[in-house]
């Protein structure tokens, strides 16, 4: 039985633009960033033509990726390229192409208790809802288990699912191209030790995320932020890019409103005031991955999203 090629998994799911689509994605280009997405395409070719040794990927000069990395790179061409190309020799260097099949998280069950980090449903925009709880981290337990090494494979294991599963299954299920993910990052229970405790890991996987897997956050929300902690944001915020910013969202304790404006209450958790519930004998909200990339309905040619333990 023969594989699908990356073209056929691309167009098998929808990519007209969603609603709420932002400026500079696919379905919303001007003149000027179709000319530098038509550019960047003809330089990484170019790079593929011309050198042997090239770290670039054929396969992922589709669209969608090329323009993730014009936005984060506000469309200038040779950053963006300069970005990219850092990006897929990190990948080769990695062999992150093979990932999925090679990388066995077998200790998940167990270290999910102690980091419990989990995709659950989607909100009303069709993203992915991923959830983080911060507060609860216990890096002691964690590291006997298993090793900050591992955790940063298996962070790459997920966003390399995310891409490849959890967004197709995601778009066929609303209509429209669904790229970016809605965060819950839980700091209920935070303390200064137990922040710092993960504070390179931390600083580790943001890296990963803003260089390797750019402009996939649709929306972020801090919940149960403790006191002070908006004021202290608020004198970061000149630094950062106003479109980032217009993303976050940080909450004390009444939060379960502003996540109801985002999420149907049948999609959100009951312990974060919602109403969806999971047997515990599936694995609970820590291990079930409930969401369209296993329902069959969603699941397209690329198959369903596969567990990395």
């Amino acid at each position: 039985m023969s594989h699908p090629t990356a073209k056929e998994l691309y167009d098998s799911y929808p990519h007209n633009p969603s609603p709420t689509a932002l400026p500079g994605t696919l379905g919303k280009l001007n003149a000027q960033q179709e000319t530098a997405l038509k550019e960047l395409r003809e330089k990484a070719l170019a790079d593929i033509e011309s050198n042997p040794a090239t770290f670039i990927n054929k396969d992922r000069l589709d669209d969608c990726t090329l323009l993730r990395f014009l936005r984060a790179r506000k469309f200038d061409v040779q950053l963006a390229f300069d970005m990219f190309l850092a990006c897929e020799k990190w990948r080769k260097e990695n062999n992150v192409d093979s990932i999925l099949t090679d990388f066995h998280y077998e200790e998940k069950p167990i270290v999910a208790r102690y980091y419990p980090q989990y995709y659950h449903k989607c909100d009303k925009d069709g993203r992915p809802v991923y959830f983080e709880e911060l507060g609860s981290v216990n890096l002691t337990e964690m590291l006997k288990i298993t090793t900050e090494e591992r955790m940063l494979k298996n962070l790459v294991w997920e966003y390399e699912s995310f891409q490849k599963y959890r967004l197709p299954a995601c778009s066929r299920k609303a209509g429209y191209l669904v790229e970016t993910s809605c965060t819950i990052l839980d700091l209920k229970g935070i303390s200064i030790s137990s922040a710092y405790s993960v504070l390179n890991y931390v600083k580790e996987a943001s890296y990963i995320g803003q260089n390797y897997y750019p402009e996939i956050m649709g929306r972020f929300y801090l919940i149960n932020a403790p006191f002070g902690f908006s004021t202290a944001f608020k004198l970061f915020k000149p630094f950062l890019d106003p479109v980032t910013v217009s993303k976050i969202f940080i909450l004390g304790s009444s939060y379960k409103k502003d996540l109801l404006k985002q999420i149907e209450a049948e999609n959100l958790p009951v312990k974060f005031g919602g109403q969806s519930e999971v047997d515990e004998k599936e694995g609970g909200l820590l291990l079930s991955d409930v969401g369209p990339w296993r329902d069959p309905k969603y699941i397209g040619i690329e198959g369903e999203a596969p567990r990395a333990f």
